[in-house]
């Protein structure tokens, strides 16, 4: 045995992210807000530039220079994300009331709406080969069948 006192450690503070992150953001973003940038974010924001591009200009992030904005109440600006405008809604194109005298072995014999009321009509497009029906009413007519779906139908 050493006959030298033991220095008595004392623990390091927890580290942890919360406490690195205001330092790290402090010296990522160029520092604390001053005076001098808070006049600059001032004029920049009345001069409508991008939120990115006051942030680059004051070097600091686009979302610190909202936060700022937000903080010191500047007047909000509209969205600088270019939407389409809408566009209007074309006119349908009258359809041609199909009854059952009109049909033929050459157009589409699916049935639309209630026979019971006088809107009824049928379809009227061109036929698919071989079919009473055009190419859309095929596909919900003849509905594929498989033996996976007679299995599941079964049970």
């Amino acid at each position: 045995m050493s006959d030298k006192p033991k220095a008595k450690a004392t623990p390091a503070p927890p580290s942890t992210d919360a406490a690195k992150a205001p330092a790290a953001a402090g010296a990522e973003q160029g520092g604390m807000w001053n005076d001098e940038k808070i006049g600059r974010l001032k004029k920049l924001w009345s001069e409508g530039l991008t939120t990115g591009e006051i942030g680059k200009r004051l070097g600091v992030s686009k979302n610190a220079v909202v936060g700022k904005a937000h903080r010191l109440g500047l007047k909000g600006r509209p969205s600088p994300i270019k939407r389409q405008p809408n566009k209007p809604v074309e006119a349908k194109k009258e359809t041609r009331v199909f009854t059952l005298t009109d049909l033929s072995a050459q157009t589409c014999r699916w049935p639309i709406g209630d026979p019971k009321h006088e809107d009824f009509r049928f379809c009227g497009k061109p036929v698919h080969a071989g079919k009473p029906y055009c190419s859309e009413h095929c596909a919900v007519a003849y509905v594929g069948s498989s033996k996976s779906s007679r299995s599941e139908d079964a049970a």
